[in-house]
């Protein structure tokens, strides 16, 4: 795609074209914004435990006033973040979900049920371990902490190992991943959801309503939609039910369906193509002329109706969501201020709870769950993936990170135990992703990838 690009561009490319070359192919790489997202976590772990957390903990807790009058929204930067931008993360996630339900790695019974039973087996086990060690009191709110596995830190490991991991193991990761964001959605909404108030959820529903019905309509503008979803976002803020869900609910009600088929896309592109040829030599070589403008504006209408308007969303949000909203979000709340015996917090109900977790529950519950369906026939493994292959997957299914200090966030009111489950998601995820790389190298060792006609999740 690059090489395409650059042939495209030819010799007209500027300095600053080139100069932002790397940095667009860098945006491109899977394992990118695991990186950027690491290193935010890594910045806001020194930050937090430097003579300067004072700056750390009042940049979080400064008061930014959104509206006006009766309208305004008065809350914490912090608050933003965790309410605010993560529900354009969730939005997404959202987009993803259905995507993938509709047209992707979900679309059929058969290709979504090792998924499926995979993304259960590794939320139901770790969720028993943590609450062995953790069965009374706030703390035993946690539960769905060492549920999660953060899509974007496993797809970014398991892409660092290149062609020693098969195309269809990537493939299965990230509709594990998929369904796994489905049951954190489905926890949120369930369990962690305070005193609802009922006449602010109506008018979210309503207002969802009224996207479901301009989507019926074929209104495809992407500004109704954000408008929209922005006053759902509003009702779900003041209904008491998290207003990240909104996000979710609205992705759910943004079309699909593209409006051009490919092959009346290629009729109408090259009929304007050549129109605009025969148009070259009454134009300017510098500027084009009020003709050509024309057919550049229709050629790019007709390129837009062969997006829908979720792709159109997604390639627009993805590249936001990876490389600012979640580091963002890392940088706000990785910051684990290390007080007092840290080895004494190591040995806290809630720490051992989610590290066992997330590392020891993960690998069991998605590799036990999965063995049983591909042994009662449900199921197959993805071609060209061995079970060793597939059980470094598990163990990357333990890097908890963005989903598990959001549900941290919401599980616990005291700052002594979101501080302990901080700690262990962030010892959990690394001791997952270490063993889980290893392991898929030894596994892939030798390998130069599989070759095959199709990345089906089973056959």
């Amino acid at each position: 795609m690059d090489r395409l690009t650059d042939s495209l561009h030819g010799h007209s490319q500027t300095p600053i074209t080139q100069l932002m070359r790397p940095v667009q192919r860098f945006m491109h790489e899977e394992a990118s914004s695991g990186i950027v997202l690491f290193a935010a976590a890594v910045v806001a772990l020194i930050w937090a435990n430097s003579p300067w957390y004072h700056v750390y903990h009042d940049l979080l807790e400064t008061h930014i006033t959104m509206g006006f009058g009766h309208w305004a929204i008065d809350e914490t930067l912090h608050h933003w973040i965790d309410d605010g931008l993560m529900a354009v993360f969730f939005f997404v996630v959202g987009l993803e979900i259905k995507r993938a339900v509709i047209v992707g790695e979900l679309s059929s019974v058969r290709r979504a049920a090792l998924p499926i039973f995979a993304a259960l087996g590794g939320m139901i086990v770790p969720a028993l371990i943590y609450v062995v060690f953790n069965a009374e009191g706030e703390a035993s709110r946690g539960w769905g902490v060492p549920m999660a596995t953060d899509i974007a830190f496993s797809l970014g490991v398991l892409s660092l190992l290149r062609t020693r991991a098969p195309l269809p193991l990537k493939v299965f990761l990230a509709a594990f991943a998929i369904i796994d964001d489905i049951g954190a959605v489905i926890v949120i909404a369930v369990f962690y959801t305070g005193d609802i108030a009922w006449d602010n959820l109506g008018v979210g529903a309503i207002f969802l309503a009224v996207l479901v019905v301009v989507g019926r309509l074929g209104i495809r503008h992407p500004l109704v939609y954000g408008v929209l979803g922005m006053a759902v976002w509003l009702a779900f803020l003041y209904s008491g039910v998290h207003a990240t869900v909104a996000g979710v609910l609205v992705a759910a009600t943004i079309p699909i369906r593209v409006r051009v088929d490919p092959a009346g896309f290629l009729a109408r592109a090259r009929d304007l193509l050549l129109v605009f040829d025969r148009s070259g030599e009454y134009g300017h070589e510098d500027e084009t002329s009020s003709e050509q403008r024309a057919i550049l504006k229709e050629l790019e209408d007709t390129a837009q109706e062969m997006q829908s308007p979720l792709q159109r969303f997604e390639n627009a949000l993805h590249p936001w969501v990876a490389f600012l909203i979640m580091p963002l979000f890392a940088l706000s709340n990785a910051g684990v201020k290390l007080e007092g015996d840290f080895f004494e917090a190591l040995t806290h109900p809630v720490t051992i709870g989610i590290v066992l977790g997330l590392v020891i529950g993960k690998q069991v519950g998605v590799t036990l769950f999965s063995w049983v369906a591909v042994r009662s026939g449900i199921a197959a493994l993805p071609y060209g993936v061995t079970w060793l292959q597939f059980y470094g997957v598990a163990l990357l299914g333990g890097i908890g990170f963005t989903m598990s200090l959001f549900i941290t966030n919401l599980a616990f009111t005291t700052d002594v135990l979101s501080t302990e489950a901080k700690i262990g998601i962030l010892l959990g995820s690394a001791i997952s992703g270490v063993i889980g790389y290893l392991v898929l190298l030894r596994a892939g060792r030798g390998l130069t990838g599989v070759r095959s006609s199709g990345t089906g999740m089973g056959k």
